[in-house]
């Protein structure tokens, strides 16, 4: 028997996919629990518009991350943050991934995730730094981060 999947059933499938299941197990457990439907024509013809709507709504996603990189990457974009330096030009502490997304919010009103900031290590020196950021699973951007002295 075919059936939709409604959830990931372990070793059997994942939500969204039809397979070939033997029919007592699909009637017995995997209807009976609501983890999957039968594949007939009108079930597959809503997966089909389900899918069709998620590409759609994917598609929206990558264009918006693609016009946030576009503002991110221009060259008067750059976030500027002051901190205590002593004469060697060191900071006293550090430039976290979270006070770069709050500068970016404060100077752009730009909302970034702290976790999609790819910063290896703290900031702990003045001047220019290039810090990646995730903005998608496939578009990536750089902010200028400039650290003057108070």
């Amino acid at each position: 028997m075919k059936v939709i999947f409604l959830a990931d059933v372990k070793g059997k499938g994942k939500k969204g996919e039809v397979k070939e299941v033997p029919t007592g197990y699909a009637q017995n457990y995997l209807i009976k629990n609501q983890l999957a439907k039968e594949a007939n024509k009108e079930n597959m013809a809503e997966l089909k518009g389900k899918q069709k709507a998620q590409a759609k709504h994917e598609a929206e996603i990558l264009a918006e991350a693609k016009e946030l990189k576009a503002f991110i990457e221009k060259e008067e974009t750059v976030v500027t943050i002051k901190a205590k330096a002593g004469e060697d030009g060191r900071l006293f502490g550090s430039i976290p991934s979270k006070q770069i997304t709050d500068a970016l919010n404060a100077q752009y009103q730009l909302k970034i995730d702290k976790r999609k900031v790819e910063l290896k290590q703290p900031i702990r020196s003045l001047g220019f730094t290039n810090v990646p950021v995730k903005l998608h699973h496939e578009v990536t951007a750089t902010i200028r981060v400039h650290v003057v002295a108070e």
